[in-house]
């Protein structure tokens, strides 16, 4: 929610312009465990202040029969949004609210069109009037001397954490891509493409079995009885792994390949040698679909560093044998992320060197 009330992150109120200088705005919640829902999307907001506020209130309120009035739906689009919003008691702003120089800017650039200081004002000024006047805050942010320079690069936020009991929970929120088309959908509100998280039980074996054979061979020569015997294999109690991700860049890209849910396959089914399954690192997953070469860059196939396809990132935790793992990794030149470390220590990085 604070990331949403910056004006520096594309989510909330510093979110992105459709291309006819409107607000459509998106949000997911989804947990591991322990929901009837597990997983939640808003999308196309317009008046919710925090859409990731709407978003867990539709997960939580997916215990009631009726969803709390959201039946048993885990996607939700536009009016309804907004509507929902009101009814649970969030805050709810006029669409002026939304507004800030810097995406404006970036609004006007990106069609080619003039975005002096006396054009942004008499937009903004027409945005307020033809709202409707129902007493809903408006923005009071009027910064006509904003100057992109100021300001690095942000885009969809998104954040993943784990709990004492093994939980897992991944939350997003984005305004989409600068000069989306209105209606255009994109991955942070849709389960598999821009988020996941899911838990499932592995079977563990005290012993392998080269490592059985050698012992029973050894046994056999002291106690010529045992010759021929074989042993059932000692399975230890299922113990549970999860994963969650998040993820930032072309959404369409992401769609594309299911990207997120598509990383979590891979480390809950891929095999080993040895046919054990469930095994793969996260971090080797996530590579392998968000890293250099990876899955989401030869999607743009020849199209790469030229329409910003397949350009992405993904963060996420690993939780296995008790422990939870930070993971990341992206294709494009830098992704801001923070983490709190295995020391209780706050970290912050920009750059692939950097990476946990």
């Amino acid at each position: 929610m604070l990331l949403e009330n910056n004006p520096l992150f594309n989510a909330g109120h510093g979110a992105v312009f459709t291309s006819i200088e409107t607000h459509e705005l998106e949000a997911s919640v989804m947990v591991s465990k322990g929901s009837r829902k597990r997983g939640v999307g808003a999308m196309r907001v317009t008046k919710a202040k925090n859409p990731i506020l709407l978003a867990k209130e539709m997960l939580l309120r997916g215990e009631e029969d009726d969803g709390g009035g959201a039946g048993p739906h885990v996607q939700i689009a536009g009016e309804t949004c907004d509507k929902l919003a009101s009814q649970w008691g969030l805050d709810l702003v006029e669409p002026d609210y939304f507004w800030t120089r810097k995406r404006w800017d970036e609004h006007r650039r990106g069609l080619d069109l003039s975005h002096d200081d006396e054009t942004y004002q008499n937009h903004r000024r027409a945005a307020q009037e033809n709202s409707e006047d129902t007493g809903l805050p408006k923005s009071g942010f009027d910064n006509p001397g904003w100057d992109g320079q100021e300001y690095l690069p942000q885009g969809t936020v998104g954040c993943v954490v784990l709990d004492s009991s093994g939980t897992i929970c991944v939350a997003t929120s984005t305004g989409g891509i600068t000069n989306k088309l209105p209606g255009r959908i994109g991955d942070t509100p849709t389960l598999g493409a821009g988020f996941w998280a899911e838990q499932w039980y592995q079977h563990v074996t005290s012993i392998s079995a080269d490592h059985q054979s050698g012992f029973l061979s050894s046994m056999a020569d002291c106690f010529p009885s045992m010759r021929g015997y074989v042993p059932l294999p000692h399975v230890q109690p299922p113990v549970p792994r999860a994963v969650g991700m998040s993820g930032t860049g072309n959404g369409d890209s992401f769609l594309r390949l299911s990207a997120i849910r598509t990383a979590a396959a891979m480390a809950r089914f891929s095999c080993d040698s040895t046919q054990r399954c469930g095994t793969m690192p996260l971090q080797t997953a996530v590579s392998a679909v968000a890293g250099p070469h990876g899955a989401l860059q030869q999607s743009a196939e020849d199209r790469w560093h030229k329409t910003g396809e397949g350009e992405g990132g993904i963060i996420g935790i690993d939780f296995e044998d008790g422990k939870g793992h930070i993971v990341a990794d992206f294709n494009c030149g830098g992704m801001f992320r923070v983490w709190i470390d295995d020391h209780g220590r706050h970290r912050m990085a920009v750059f692939r060197e950097e990476l946990p």
